[in-house]
């Protein structure tokens, strides 16, 4: 089954479609959203999602009448493990992922906080909900930031009034592109979260330091169309879903769960759709 899985693996077209899946992780992702982010044509799409699926690397489920594709970290897993304990032979220095999985431990009121950075794809409404949200809930924990994919972008005014009006300190708020914490200079984050799709969607290239990462794919309330009541009403949802999320989050004892633990509380907090 192994050497299957890496044949499976070894065309590029699949292999993207598995490192979209991952990045998308824990949604499920219709075919035609993947051949959209992919370049690829339904037919063609439709071939390599089969061979994946034979070879036990992506499942699909059917939701309504779409048919959606996720990862199958169960086989994902095990083609790591043949890595690490075959090929490797299970030493750290030729495989340097497993030995730098160390877990993210409680840090004393005068260490350093945490660092985090939310993505979304303009850094204008649900990226800095993020940002001002957990750094007025735990400020003292966490070091915040947030950023766009776009080259340039600039904050909507629903959402920064949105901010004032509950509280918010907005004045330390500015669009910004993620290039700006990408280069050698930039700061070596703990979490990175993208909150939504099509910033998850994109290739992006891998973070020093391995922090841990989560989609927490939001709806976008910029696009939201109507009268002006309807357009505050997606704000305050894509807001309270935030919130909901950022507060379990906040609220995670890091200390005491090693990093499988953790990552599997970020994935479970990816699956909440509550609105506060």
């Amino acid at each position: 089954m192994i050497t299957t899985r890496f044949a499976a693996l070894s065309h590029p077209a699949r292999l993207d479609v598995v490192r979209l899946l991952m990045r998308r992780h824990p949604d499920r992702v219709p075919a035609g959203e993947i051949a959209e982010v992919l370049g690829l044509k339904a037919n063609t799409l439709s071939a390599h999602l089969a061979e994946l699926m034979q070879v036990g690397l992506i499942t699909r489920e059917r939701v309504g009448t779409s048919l959606r594709y996720g990862a199958d970290l169960d086989g994902l897993r095990e083609v790591t493990a043949a890595l690490w304990t075959d090929c490797c032979r299970g030493r750290p220095d030729l495989c340097p992922p497993f030995a730098l999985t160390r877990d993210i431990e409680e840090r004393p009121m005068t260490a350093p906080r945490y660092r985090v950075l939310f993505i979304c794809t303009g850094n204008s409404a649900r990226s800095i909900f993020a940002e001002s949200i957990l750094r007025k809930l735990a400020g003292d924990r966490f070091e915040v930031f947030s950023a766009g994919t776009r080259p340039q972008s600039e904050l909507n005014p629903m959402a920064v009034k949105m901010l004032e009006d509950k509280g918010y300190d907005t004045s330390v708020l500015r669009a910004k592109n993620v290039t700006e914490f990408q280069g050698a200079d930039a700061p070596e984050f703990d979490f990175v979260f993208t909150v939504c799709d099509r910033a998850a969607n994109e290739e992006c290239p891998t973070w020093p330091g391995q922090p841990l990462t989560a989609h927490w794919g939001t709806p976008d309330p910029v696009k939201a169309e109507g009268t002006e009541a309807v357009r505050v009403l997606a704000f305050q949802q894509a807001y309270g879903m935030l919130r909901h999320r950022i507060s379990a989050f906040a609220a995670l004892p890091l200390g005491a769960l090693d990093r499988i633990a953790q990552q599997t509380a970020l994935d479970d907090i990816a699956r909440q759709e509550g609105v506060e």
